[in-house]
C-alpha cells in the first residue's frame, strides 16, 4: 500500500467525511443512489458515530476518500465475548490493486482487538471473485446460505 494513503476510524467529529466515505461507497459498488439519495440526516449519523458497536473505517489519499469498511460489533449470548461483522467493504475503482482493502481489514483486525472480539466474519457473494480471492487470502471459507426475511 502507498504511503500516502492513511487509514482512520471515523467519529462523531467527522460528518462530512462520513458523506464523502458513503458517495464513495455508491461509485465502488455502481448504486449511487443507494448510498446517496437518502443519506441520513446528521443527527442519525451522530448516534451511529458515537456507538461502540458500529466501526466505520476510511482510507484516504491526500484527503480524498478512497476505500472504507462498515462493521459492527456483535455480542455473544453463550460466552462473555463479541464477534465483529465486517459488512461492507470499498476502494474507489481506480486505486485498487494497492493493497488499500487489505490495510482496511488490518485496520479492522486491531479494531476487533481492542474490542475483545475473537473472530471476525464477511460474507461475500461467489460472482464477486476480487472480494471473495481477497478473503480467501485472509481468512478460512465457511459455505453457508444466506436468507433475507422481510420483518
Amino acid at each position: 500500500m502507498s504511503a500516502d494513503i492513511a487509514i482512520a476510524r471515523l467519529g462523531q467529529a467527522d460528518i462530512g467525511q462520513v458523506r464523502e466515505w458513503l458517495r464513495m461507497f455508491g461509485q465502488a459498488f455502481a448504486e449511487p443512489d443507494v448510498y446517496g439519495a437518502n443519506q441520513p440526516d446528521s443527527r442519525y449519523l451522530d448516534d451511529l458515530l458515537g456507538r461502540s458497536d458500529f466501526i466505520a473505517l476510511a482510507a484516504a489519499d491526500d484527503g480524498m476518500v478512497v476505500g472504507g469498511i462498515a462493521a459492527y460489533v456483535l455480542p455473544k449470548f453463550e460466552q462473555a465475548r463479541s464477534e465483529i461483522y465486517l459488512y461492507d467493504l470499498a476502494v474507489a475503482e481506480i486505486h485498487r490493486r494497492r493493497g488499500i482493502a487489505t490495510a482496511l481489514i488490518e485496520r479492522l483486525k486491531a479494531e476487533a482487538r481492542a474490542a475483545g472480539a475473537y473472530v471476525l466474519f464477511v460474507q461475500a457473494d461467489p460472482p464477486d471473485a476480487p472480494a471473495v480471492a481477497l478473503y480467501e487470502k485472509l481468512g478460512r471459507r465457511e459455505d453457508v446460505l444466506h436468507f433475507d426475511i422481510d420483518p
